[in-house]
This record gives C-alpha cells, sequence and structure tokens, in this order.
C-alpha cells in the first residue's frame, strides 16, 4: 500500500483517525499581497496551464510558484521539496511520493525534520487527493517524531492550481477546511501558508 491507495475508510480503519468538515479553518487569516514577480507569473502562467490542463503543467507553472514565493516570504530560510519520497511507516503503507513539501529547515539535498506542509498537486479531482493528502501528512507527523521534531499539528493542501483546500491534522483528528480558496485569490493563499509556517516556527522554538 502506498500514498496513492488511501481511501477515506482507510484512513479511519487503517490510520485510526477522526474526520471533520464542518468548519471554515482559516477564517481570521487575512490576505497577503503578491509579489511583482509571482503576479506576473500567474498572469502568464495560469491560462497556459489550465489550457494545457495536466497536472504537471499545474505543478510547474502555478503551484511551485506559489510556494517559491512563500519560501521567499521567510527569507528562503525553509524548505521546498518537489517529488521527494516519505517512507516513514511501510508497515501501515506511509510510504510514497509527496508532490510538494515544506519544512523549517534550509536544507536542499535532505529532507530535514520538522516537515510543516504536505501539498498534493491534482488535475481536477479534489475529493480523490484528500486522503491522499492526508495520508502523507500521517507520514510527516510519524516523520517528525522519528526525527526527535514532532509539531503539534501537521498542514496539508489539495490543490489544482486553481482551486486551493486546506487540511489539518493533530494528533489522530483530521480537518478538512469546508472553505476552499480560488488562485484568483491568491492573497488568501499566501495568507494561510504564511500563517502555518509561522505558527510552525513559533511551535518549535
Amino acid at each position: 500500500m502506498a500514498f496513492t491507495d488511501f481511501t477515506f475508510d482507510d484512513l479511519r480503519k487503517k490510520l485510526g483517525l477522526s474526520l471533520e468538515e464542518d468548519r471554515s479553518l482559516y477564517d481570521d487569516v487575512p490576505p497577503l499581497a503578491p509579489s511583482a514577480l509571482l503576479a506576473e507569473t500567474l498572469k502568464d502562467g495560469v491560462p497556459l496551464a489550465l489550457g494545457i490542463n495536466t497536472e504537471k503543467a499545474r505543478s510547474e507553472l502555478i503551484i511551485a510558484p506559489v510556494l517559491m514565493e512563500v519560501r521567499r516570504g521567510f527569507g528562503n530560510r525553509i524548505g521546498l521539496f518537489s517529488g521527494r519520497d516519505l517512507n516513514a511507516d511501510p508497515a501501515r503503507g506511509l510510504v510514497g511520493v509527496c508532490d510538494f513539501i515544506l519544512s523549517l529547515s534550509p536544507e536542499r539535498y535532505t529532507l530535514t525534520a520538522p516537515l510543516v506542509v504536505i501539498a498534493e498537486a491534482k488535475n481536477l479531482d479534489m475529493a480523490a487527493g484528500v486522503p491522499q493528502c492526508v495520508a502523507e501528512m500521517t507520514a510527516a507527523q510519524k516523520w517528525n517524531e522519528l526525527q526527535g521534531a514532532a509539531l503539534p499539528r501537521i498542514h496539508g493542501v489539495v490543490t489544482t492550481g486553481s482551486n486551493w483546500r486546506f487540511l489539518q491534522l493533530e494528533g489522530v483528528t483530521a480537518r478538512v477546511d469546508s472553505a476552499e480558496y480560488h488562485i484568483s485569490d491568491v492573497g488568501r493563499v499566501l495568507g494561510i501558508l504564511h500563517r502555518v509556517v509561522r505558527d510552525a516556527q513559533l511551535q518549535a522554538s
């Protein structure tokens, strides 16, 4: 079993998680204005990615630039990984490749705990990405524990590039934001990502 095989039933029965889906998680987070660089990148990248309409195009032309913007916002002192293996607990099927990972460490060559945000890129089917992302978040939670750098909360996002839905994992409770954000409101997406990274930094210190 791997991340891509997980279903909602697997989250409950195999990982022992409970799922909450009935509230908005980030109502209080103000938007963060994108830089001129990101605004220009998305101006060209969004219509091109939506026209090509593949997961790879959406990842390269929309998702990666947004996550790079977050990294720049922290002085390039956080880690950003793309397409990295995260094999935390093979016995429970918590193995596979994560599309994107944000970590608190600035290390670029090795995946270093604590891991904070797992981003799962999907072409169109957002719902199918939720159990996969939650499984990856559970692996990140386990990875942090094994490295002696546990955080009280792991964050996730399932995104088509155009649409973004945020998740949280706290203990054995997984929360799926009832709100969904569009890339046209990229300031809200940036604001949320900055908030969760900043909060993790405070918790880690």
